[in-house]
């Protein structure tokens, strides 16, 4: 699995909506918007490394240009890790 955490060029929850109801992205198995001092972060858990890159490559352009304009003020900062363990409660 692969963990991304992007900070948005989106500068309001509508626009973030907009932009998370876009897609359905294969291999993207969970996506949580956060609210940070200095805007918003997207954390997404991915089956692999490379569904990741062909979205922020391939799929999150187009995305970004439709919400935001043909021109959108900067594109996200992403940071992938690679996910060692998944620990999930157990069901009582």
């Amino acid at each position: 699995m692969w963990l991304t955490i992007a900070t948005p060029p989106t500068k309001s929850l509508e626009q973030l909506d907009k932009t998370m109801g876009a897609a359905s992205p294969e291999g993207l198995r969970a996506r949580y918007a956060c609210q940070a001092d200095d805007g918003f972060r997207i954390i997404a858990v991915w089956e692999t490394k490379e569904h990741a890159d062909h979205f922020f490559r391939e799929v999150l352009g187009p995305i970004l240009a439709r919400v935001l304009g043909p021109e959108p003020s900067g594109v996200p900062a992403v940071t992938g890790m690679e996910v060692l363990r998944e620990y999930v409660p157990a069901l009582s």
